[in-house]
């Protein structure tokens, strides 16, 4: 589990693919305090497992799904990657529930000055849609932030300077892919009351039929 707060931005060493897999190496050093091979860390928003541990930084394994469904795929050596280990049990929660489990890339569609910080406007997958509320949270290459507004499949989030100075979001430019995470208890939500046979809305008398 994550909370969306990112802890350093580290530097891509190596992505050496092996037919569907990969193997990812980072150069980093707040992240790995203290860890241990089989730990989890975020790698902008999605979770991998320390394989190996260095004086540079750490190395893990991506496996074909996570190459499918992640941007990882396209990182190249130099680049830089947001990055956050797992959270302790006596950490403060600052962001939200973040599982670094992707759902899905979204593509960043403008990016504009406000005030000090910026606002995006990013479009994700449409079947994503549904979990996003106005002012409810989600995770956009592992960094947690605030919806501030939705049309259509596009999403608008304002991104306070702090963000840009601590991510990699300064360097977001339009056409960027991003690793898409909905609110975790937004999807549970949802998922209980299609489960109740709400798919299409919930009214006042459908909470009565089914006794509440």
């Amino acid at each position: 589990m994550f909370t969306g707060l990112i802890a350093e931005v580290g530097r891509v060493l190596s992505l050496r693919k092996r037919g569907p897999e990969a193997t990812l190496e980072l150069a980093c050093s707040r992240v790995t305090e203290g860890a241990k091979r089989g730990d989890s860390i975020a790698v902008d928003g999605a979770c991998v497992t320390v394989e190996k541990l260095s004086d540079r930084g750490f190395t893990a394994f991506l496996s074909a799904e996570t190459l499918s469904r992640t941007t990882l795929g396209d990182l190249k050596a130099g680049e830089e990657a947001n990055l956050e280990a797992a959270l302790r049990p006596t950490d403060r929660m600052g962001g939200h529930m973040v599982q670094g489990h992707v759902e899905g890339v979204g593509r960043i569609e403008s990016v504009r000055p406000a005030g000090e910080g910026a606002e995006l406007v990013v479009a994700i997958p449409g079947e994503l849609m549904e979990y996003v509320i106005p002012k409810g949270s989600i995770a956009l290459a592992g960094v947690s932030l605030t919806v501030a507004q939705q049309s259509g499949s596009a999403v608008t989030v304002a991104v306070i300077p702090a963000t840009l100075r601590g991510t990699t979001m300064a360097n977001w430019r339009p056409g960027r892919r991003v690793n898409v995470e909905t609110d975790l208890l937004g999807r549970y939500v949802v998922a209980y009351l299609k489960g109740l046979g709400f798919a299409r809305g919930l009214s006042l008398e459908d909470i009565e039929d089914k006794g509440f």
